[in-house]
C-alpha cells in the first residue's frame, strides 16, 4: 500500500504498522528513526541505554534487535505514542 491515508493506516494493528515502518526504515538505512523511537519508549529504562548508538558498528539490525529485546512488542502505555510514530513515519517516507 503506497500513499496510504491516515484512516487506512490507523485501521492497521500496531504490529502491522511496526512491520511497515521498520521495513521502510531498514530500506532507507534510517537509524535515526529507530533511535528516536527507542529513546521515547525506553526513556525511563536506564538499563537499555548503554551507548550502543555511538558505536561505529551499530547497524539497523542491531537497532531492531535492541527494540525487540527492550519492548518484546508489548508497548503498554506507550502504544499510542508508538502507533503515532509508525504512522507518521509511513506517511512521510513511503512513496
Amino acid at each position: 500500500m503506497t500513499d496510504a491515508t491516515l484512516g487506512e493506516l490507523d485501521s492497521l494493528t500496531t504490529e502491522e504498522l511496526r512491520g511497515r515502518a521498520f521495513a521502510l526504515a531498514r530500506q532507507r538505512h534510517d537509524i535515526k528513526f529507530f533511535w528516536d523511537l527507542f529513546t521515547h519508549v525506553t526513556l525511563s529504562d536506564d538499563d537499555t541505554q548503554d551507548g550502543w548508538i555511538g558505536s561505529l558498528d551499530a547497524t539497523i539490525d542491531d537497532a531492531v534487535a535492541l527494540w525487540r529485546e527492550a519492548t518484546g512488542h508489548h508497548y503498554g502505555e506507550n502504544e499510542p505514542l508508538v502507533r503515532a510514530a509508525f504512522i507518521d513515519y509511513i506517511i512521510n517516507h513511503e512513496s
